[in-house]
């Protein structure tokens, strides 16, 4: 489940330290490298709770297997790219191939949490929040160094033998028929085995047979996949993508108020302002995560002219920080407080590169990276916890999907603010504005934290009582 989990976030981050080097072996602008994210994020985006949802119908252990093995494919291509719109191509693969393990890992955490009666595996949670948050500011590192030793292909050769080795845990490991929620009435004796674990072998109830939704997935991904266009090159000339994403949300609602097994259960998502709420600060928190992550990344090494090797090392106290911090709190869940420090030190920082300059010292640009990594590793275990709580167990696919989707769109939104602020190039000006945009982002986080009165009641499960979705106002 963690391997799976890594492909994403290791391929959304590495690629930032590469932009510039690619840029260079093909003659290509940022306008255009700036599409090795877009893509990506793009696919990624519609990806997950498409794939999410599909996890709800058909079971993990297959969706996980075909999305890891097209994540090795993909890898294999952009190794081999002769050019930046094959490139492009494969990034795309990676986006829906790694849309899939996440989705699977929240859906089997929570069907085994159902199975065995136990309370809020936190440590599970923890374990999976290390690897998808963290991982993310771990990335530009590792894509430094493999660029420092072989050049910008090795960040697409890594896939390879990640791809690989989930193929073979997986096969090995998940279970080929997952408990589902609502056999939990059907399944005595469930809190007498706690230490049951789960087998591809093990003895369960195969997922029942549901309706696909396709016109409803293409609708949704029509609406989001037009929105995000807008939003990578908004403009007047563009207006008319806000125009597609008006109808596609407008028929995508209509015919998911009426089905009778919808792709998203507006009904129920409706009626579940909680989770609505954790969707916001996860757009709003990621927003000024991405944006630290490529601009701050990109103006290392043209405004401060420091090699992509050099740039990665400097964001390892970022990944320290978020590392020891999602690792020293997971046990406890405190979403509300993780949330308040979050948002309150992800202010701090972007404040201090309002002052950061092209002759700051290493220990300043080091120290806003610390900084950086705190929130980095509080705000996404608390939403992925908070979510855990709200959304429906049969869902959970669907829901944990959604919740990667306001994550990409939070960082196509920071993608599409550091191209209008680096449109002449990344100078300390430039810096500056988007350290305002990414403040404004972490002050609006703060504000949806304290409003929402849903997180008060968010306590650890203490019984062997399956949970429950929280449900309320936010």
């Amino acid at each position: 489940m963690i391997i799976g989990s890594v492909l994403n976030p290791v391929n959304s981050s590495m690629i930032a330290v590469a932009l510039v080097p690619i840029g260079a072996a093909f003659g290509a602008p940022p306008s255009r490298t700036a599409w090795l994210v877009s893509a990506l994020y793009l696919a990624t985006a519609v990806g997950q709770p498409v794939v999410g949802r599909l996890v709800d119908t058909y079971g993990p252990r297959r969706l996980y297997l075909i999305g890891t093995a097209l994540v090795g494919v993909a890898g294999l291509l952009g190794a081999l790219a002769p050019s930046l719109g094959a490139l492009i191509a494969a990034r795309v693969l990676i986006g829906f191939g790694t849309s899939a393990a996440y989705p699977a890992s929240m859906y089997l955490t929570r069907s085994e949490a159902e199975r065995t009666g136990l309370k809020s595996p936190a440590g599970v949670l923890t374990a999976l929040s290390v690897a998808n948050q963290t991982v993310v500011v771990i990335g530009p590192t590792l894509g430094g160094l493999l660029i420092g030793a072989g050049g910008w292909r090795l960040i697409f050769t890594v896939n390879i033998p990640l791809s690989l080795a989930c193929l073979v845990l997986g096969s090995l490991r998940l279970p080929k028929h997952p408990f589902r929620a609502a056999d939990a009435a059907d399944a005595p004796n469930a809190a007498d085995a706690p230490d049951a674990v789960a087998t591809p072998d093990a003895v369960a109830t195969p997922p029942a047979k549901r309706a696909v939704d396709v016109p409803g997935m293409l609708l949704f991904a029509a609406m989001l996949v037009s929105m995000m266009l807008f939003l990578m090159e908004p403009g007047v000339a563009e207006l008319y993508l806000l125009g597609l994403t008006a109808a596609a949300g407008t028929g995508l609602a209509l015919r998911e108020l009426r089905v009778r097994e919808p792709f998203i259960d507006l009904r129920v998502l409706g009626g579940n302002l909680p989770m609505l709420a954790t969707f916001l600060r996860q757009f709003l928190g990621f927003t000024a995560v991405y944006g630290f992550l490529y601009g701050f990344t990109q103006w290392l090494e043209e405004g401060r002219g420091l090699h992509a090797s050099a740039a990665g090392l400097l964001l390892l106290p970022l990944s320290l920080s978020a590392l020891i911090v999602s690792s020293v709190t997971g046990r406890r869940e405190a979403v509300r407080a993780k949330l308040v420090v979050g948002s309150v030190v992800q202010i701090v920082a972007c404040a201090l590169l309002l002052v950061v300059g092209s002759g700051s010292p290493v220990w300043l640009l080091a120290g806003v990276g610390l900084l950086m990594g705190i929130p980095q590793g509080l705000n996404g275990l608390a939403n992925q916890n908070a979510l855990y709580r709200q959304a429906d167990a049969d869902r959970m696919g669907s829901a944990a999907g959604l919740l990667r989707t306001f994550t990409y769109l939070g960082a196509l939104g920071a993608s599409a603010a550091t191209a209008t602020f680096f449109a002449h190039g990344a100078d300390t000006h430039g810096l500056h504005e988007l350290a305002l945009f990414m403040l404004v982002g972490a002050v609006l986080l703060l504000v949806a934290t304290l409003l929402d009165r849903s997180l008060r009641t968010i306590t650890p499960t203490t019984s062997a009582t399956p949970t429950t979705p929280v449900s309320g106002k936010a």
